[in-house]
């Protein structure tokens, strides 16, 4: 796979990329690891970097303080963040609303280092009037909106699929080709789309990073051509090589297809279910955000699979340290929806005060001079659980407490809860992270963490239904 050289300014700019050890980043960083001074984020810290010119940094991209601690000196961020594995033995929040909070976390982040641009790599949105969004697609708008609340002026680039070596959505219309002779097709591979090779997409980024004339835009990418996700099958067995009897019926439901692909497309149910319900959709690229910023010569489809499977580039990609076994930690995340528009500070004092009058029969709670807030069973003296406000790091929009006592609690110096606004406060975040409970795990899972979840959706009615 090769790539137009472009020239190498002396003053090369900083380039940070989130996601970094993923299927795009990785490639951008084997092409353009010359041409820009490249900070690559991961979770898990390197053990080996193959190429001296780029700087890995670890990051945990769920704290604002760690995300802003790599970002210094940073020009331009690459967000290539579309989900996370959870880092806690237990995750209670949607893809969503996770999704949310990083790129939150990311926006602030990039704010306060006064990063120029963030260059976000999205999906493709449906042209139909009226049609609503599946929730793959509607969370990749709102990480977009997100993303581009701040100062950093942000690039969406929205494409489909992404045709390469080693790419996860290439390589399951691969798969399905290889496991099956016969295909038959759910009544959704009949949608059409304008896939783009993964040459055209680096390109266009490349093209992207520092150009001022896509500040604040969003750019749909696509080859010209318009096919739908059978024909891919089709012309993806013919430069396989593979004689496959392909067509469509209308009897699959949208479980019975997530099945269907991912058994035979080996792929992993985290991928498979967001993108099978989004395939509902025509996506393609719509004139008015077509790139423009210069010519492109995109390869085909035809073309873009011979070169996948032609591919003889060996990436270098680094080893990293394991992360250690997973300690009995819980993230839990909830979103709400904020119709008043409050604060996140009014929020997090409203719900220090909604609590013991929700449980009147069973908690009490009250505010130390120290300005901790101690929440105790009636008939106890016993703190259950203390929170502790940082001030340093909140303000009117994010509250945060420092989970610092109570018999509830295993570590006092591990854990934080945060309210927060987003997109423009039409919501408010609650989450806890790294939370360490004292109670036996297999007991924790099936009372407190069930009753956790079940306050939060009582004080999210609360938020909604209340009078002003």
């Amino acid at each position: 796979m090769e790539l137009t050289d472009q020239p190498i300014s002396v003053s090369k700019p900083t380039v940070a990329i989130a996601g970094a050890g993923g299927y795009v980043g990785r490639w951008f960083i084997h092409h353009f690891r010359h041409k820009y001074n490249i900070v690559a984020l991961s979770r898990s810290k390197v053990k080996d970097n193959p190429y001296p010119e780029v700087t890995w940094k670890q990051v945990e991209l769920y704290s604002i303080s760690s995300t802003v601690e790599v970002l210094k000196g940073v020009d331009v961020a690459i967000y290539l963040v579309h989900s996370m594995n959870s880092s806690t033995r237990l995750n209670q929040g949607s893809f969503e609303d996770t999704d949310l909070l990083l790129a939150d976390n990311f926006s602030r982040a990039a704010h306060i280092n006064k990063v120029r641009q963030i260059i976000y790599l999205g999906g493709l949105l449906p042209k139909e009037t009226g049609e609503s969004l599946s929730r793959h697609l509607k969370s990749r708008l709102e990480v977009e909106q997100t993303l581009g609340s701040r100062s950093a002026k942000l690039t969406a680039i929205r494409a489909s699929i992404i045709v390469g070596p080693g790419g996860s959505s290439f390589d399951m219309i691969k798969n399905l080709v290889t496991n099956l002779p016969v295909l038959m097709c759910p009544e959704w591979t009949e949608s059409l789309t304008q896939p783009i090779s993964l040459r055209d997409t680096l390109d266009i980024i490349d093209t992207c990073v520092g150009n001022e004339n896509v500040f604040g835009k969003a750019i749909e990418i696509g080859n010209p051509e318009v096919i739908s996700y059978r024909k891919m099958l089709e012309l993806t067995a013919v430069q396989l090589g593979k004689k496959r009897l392909v067509f469509s019926v209308p009897v699959f439901s949208l479980g019975l297809s997530k099945l269907w692909v991912g058994f035979f497309g080996e792929s992993p149910p985290q991928l498979v279910s967001p993108l099978v319900e989004s395939l509902k959709h025509t996506l393609t690229v719509s004139e008015e955000l077509k790139f423009k910023e210069k010519h492109i010569d995109y390869l085909s489809y035809e073309e873009s699979v011979r070169a996948a499977l032609d591919s003889d580039i060996e990436l270098k990609n680094p080893s990293f340290y394991p992360l250690g076994k997973v300690k009995n930690t819980v993230r839990s995340i909830q979103r709400m929806p904020n119709p008043h528009g409050d604060s996140a500070t009014w929020v997090a004092h409203r719900y220090n005060i909604w609590l013991p009058t929700f449980f009147k029969f069973w908690i009490n709670g009250e505010m130390l001079e120290s300005g901790e807030i101690v929440f105790y069973l009636l008939w106890s003296k016993k703190p259950m659980l203390q929170l502790t406000l940082i001030p340093d790091r909140s303000e009117v929009n994010r509250q945060l407490f420092y989970i610092s006592g109570g018999w509830l609690v295993q570590r006092f110096d591990h854990g934080w809860l945060e309210f927060r606004g987003v997109l423009d406060n039409r919501y408010i975040i609650s989450a806890i992270h790294e939370f360490v409970p004292r109670l036996p795990w297999l007991i924790y899972i099936n009372t407190q963490a069930k009753i956790h979840l079940w306050v939060m959706n009582r004080f999210k009615k609360y938020l909604e239904n209340r009078v002003n």
